[in-house]
């Protein structure tokens, strides 16, 4: 966050903002704060969908019987509609968490926009 923020300060649409004399909180907020979080927000978002591949080596390494122990079973017998369960959950996370990091930027970024 914090060279993101250096990153945004030193664009020139900074100093805009501040000759045109708006206060600085105005500035951090609306102009630095929204511009720094974009890259936050992508790995909080990846990371979120990373939190599922970790709660199943979590399963495996803790002897938990949860879905890691299922998919490593299942695995190991072939089976297949297990596997592709497991795998379409994967999948479905990793697109609902890219699906929610474009709805938080369009709140965030006021240059993006849904349409």
């Amino acid at each position: 966050m914090r060279a993101s923020t250096l990153d945004v300060l030193g664009q020139e649409y900074i100093q805009t903002a501040r000759s045109k004399g708006l206060s600085a909180g105005v500035v951090n907020y609306r102009h630095v704060a929204r511009n720094a979080l974009l890259p936050i927000i992508t790995i909080l978002g990846f990371t979120i969908a990373g939190m599922f591949g970790g709660s199943l080596i979590t399963d495996l390494m803790f002897g938990i019987p949860g879905i890691g122990r299922l998919a490593l079973e299942s695995v190991f017998s072939r089976d297949y509609p297990v596997i592709m369960a497991v795998t379409l959950l994967g999948a479905t996370s990793l697109v609902m968490a890219n699906l929610i990091i474009d709805i938080v930027y369009t709140v965030v970024d006021p240059r993006i926009r849904l349409q």
